[in-house]
């Protein structure tokens, strides 16, 4: 990067040693030998893995999720830690491309874009890939077909692959604590509700999706399974019904009506062309996968099912000070832990 990019902090959230080998690959995909990019990782209510992480890198700032339990939690520390003008998010289960972090950084040059998103491959177990037409790549975390495939602007960008503005972040108050996977309980939504937001407080603010800054995304094989396509889909309809009470229906599922009527029809036709080659098999997943979700929307509509609102001001104001309580610290895994109630 150029002496005029902006300086640039990684975040990695993690709550599992189950997934040590992939974390590991992760992190150091990120490192840089010049210590030009602070990394963060956010240790999620798990002291035996922070315990480990500090043990294994000495040049990473690993700290302890200061903040409600989840997802959300753990990157708002690793907002509120990082130092970066722009801070790019990284999964656990993630290895980045050698360019990824530079390619979503250059679309921060022009000054209107606030969030850029990259793609995600996945990585599957052995034989677990047969169950997935590409439409359906999104249950596990991954780009899916329909996605655009050139530089584009987009409602929102793929969770384990993006950066943002820190100042965009903060200027709404950071992730909504009642979004996010909590350990393996796959509630979503967490980047869509933040770039609906930052999209709602500044409509000339744009969110990019930058295709080419890829990373790889290892499925596990407990996510290949029938059982984990109906739970997925049926949480994703939960999320978009909370989602929709809190945003609005026009911004919450603006994308998503245009994937149901154009992109899984024609998919459902081509799989049956193909049924003697997997293609019912594929089939089946998607009906699945959109009836487990219109049935998790309607029970979450019907249960009234909210997002407590984020209060910008109290938000910003909260991870205004803890960045400012840690500026001085050195990035090392030395910081201790507050405690938080969950």
């Amino acid at each position: 990067m150029s002496p005029s990019s902006p300086s640039v902090s990684v975040v990695v959230c993690a709550y599992t040693e189950d997934r040590w080998a992939d974390l590991e690959q992760s992190v150091e995909s990120v490192r840089r030998p010049d210590g030009s990019t602070e990394v963060v990782l956010v240790i999620d209510y798990n002291d035996a893995l922070l315990a480990r992480s500090r043990d294994r890198w000495d040049d990473v700032l690993v700290i302890p999720n200061e903040f409600r339990q989840g997802l959300s939690g753990a990157r708002n520390t690793g907002v509120a830690r990082s130092r970066g003008d722009v801070v790019a998010f990284l999964d656990d289960d993630a290895t980045a491309a050698a360019d990824w972090l530079d390619l979503l950084t250059i679309q921060f040059a022009d000054p209107s874009v606030v969030g850029v998103g990259g793609h995600a491959t996945p990585v599957w177990p052995e034989g677990g890939g047969e169950l997935y037409p590409p439409e359906l790549l999104w249950v596990v975390g991954c780009s899916h077909r329909g996605l655009p495939t050139t530089t584009s602007d987009v409602r929102n960008v793929i969770g384990c692959s993006m950066a943002f503005r820190r100042e965009a972040i903060l200027s709404v108050g950071g992730f909504n604590p009642d979004t996010g996977r909590v350990g393996k309980i796959p509630l979503g939504c967490e980047e869509t509700e933040l770039c609906i937001r930052v999209r709602q407080a500044d409509p000339t603010a744009r969110i990019v999706l930058e295709p080419r800054a890829d990373v790889r995304h290892h499925v596990t094989p407990d996510r290949v399974t029938w059982a984990y396509l109906r739970r997925r889909g049926f949480y994703e309809g939960v999320s978009k019904a909370a989602l929709s009470r809190q945003l609005g229906s026009g911004d919450a599922l603006s994308s998503e009506s245009d994937y149901l009527r154009r992109v899984i029809p024609a998919a459902v036709v081509r799989e049956l062309r193909a049924t003697g080659r997997g293609g019912a098999t594929r089939a089946a997943a998607l009906v699945t996968v959109v009836s487990a979700t219109v049935l998790g929307y309607a029970v979450g509509s019907l249960r009234r099912a909210a997002l407590a609102p984020v209060d910008p001001s109290v938000g910003r104001a909260l991870l205004s000070r803890e960045h400012e309580a840690s500026a001085d610290a050195p990035l090392t895994a030395t910081t201790t832990r507050t405690e938080h109630a969950p």
